[in-house]
């Protein structure tokens, strides 16, 4: 008998469903590619160059300095990188605490409790925004940092992607913890906090990007720039100080983009087996 796998019934059709499938994603990788490659090439070029794309053209990095001293970009990163470091341990300290919770306690209405969070799976903040808004007035913290991030503080999805990891672990390393003179709060620190760090570093590096990127609250709460993230300072300089100078809008929007895309190309294999290993079974 041969021991030809060429030969086996359906092999070639396989194979070619996967070329088919890895030219398909490579397709899509250029098409998502190219408004980034565009944005690049004319942040670094002249005006009059930047759509000829002739790769003798001189290159420029005046188009940064232009955007640099033409807006508060400076006050824009401090305000975005204490707004997703504020959301990201609010999330997880609020995450993991209701997550141990519902994995591990029993209490009266356990169950409505946890359909009440999934129910807000199903419910898209801008929806909520006119009320979010009241209530953020009714507080006085209308055009502060803080009004951007409290709305997301208690996340739905960090809350259910939590409790399932933490149910996935042997409930005797808990007992054990516990018969050692742990208490609650230190297995949980101890026990839990640790086996489930690929799965809050996963959540971690979605949450950052997502509310780094976010635009149209922060859009309505905001009116200064005391409080203003990069992605509304962006849109208020690409409507007021630019115009029309694609070089200069391109220059403005790596500013915004870049710490992101330089995070993710240093850290894209952790970011990749984090969310691997996290996967709920």
């Amino acid at each position: 008998m041969s021991a030809n796998t060429n030969a086996l019934p359906g092999h070639g059709s396989l194979s070619f469903g996967r070329a088919v499938e890895t030219f398909g994603a490579w397709v899509l990788g250029a098409l998502w590619l190219l408004p980034l490659l565009f944005a690049l090439w004319a942040s670094v070029h002249h005006r009059e160059s930047a759509g000829t794309f002739d790769i003798t053209a001189p290159l420029t990095f005046e188009n940064f300095v232009t955007v640099w001293n033409g807006a508060p970009f400076d006050r824009y990163y401090l305000n975005t990188v204490l707004l997703v470091l504020g959301i990201l341990a609010g999330q997880i300290v609020l995450g993991v605490l209701a997550a141990y919770a519902f994995a591990r306690f029993e209490f009266f209405g356990k169950n409505v409790a946890f359909a009440l969070v999934l129910i807000q799976l199903m419910i898209m903040p801008d929806i909520l925004i006119s009320e979010n808004y009241a209530t953020m007035a009714t507080l006085g913290l209308v055009d502060t940092i803080p009004a951007i991030g409290l709305p997301y503080i208690a996340s739905a999805f960090g809350i259910f992607l939590l409790r399932q990891t933490f149910k996935t672990m042997p409930i005797e390393l808990d007992e054990a913890a516990e018969i050692e003179g742990c208490s609650r709060l230190g297995r949980l620190w101890r026990v839990y906090v640790p086996l489930a760090k690929p799965t809050i570093v996963a959540y971690g590096l979605v949450s950052v990007a997502t509310h780094w990127n976010n635009f149209l609250w922060p859009l309505v709460i905001t009116n200064s720039v005391e409080s203003r993230p990069l992605t509304v300072g962006l849109a208020v300089y690409n409507g007021t100080e630019s115009g029309i100078d694609w070089t200069l809008l391109s220059a403005a929007t790596i500013l915004v983009v870049a710490p992101l895309l330089i995070a993710f190309l240093i850290f894209q294999r952790q970011f990749v087996q984090s969310f691997m290993r996290a996967g709920i079974r």
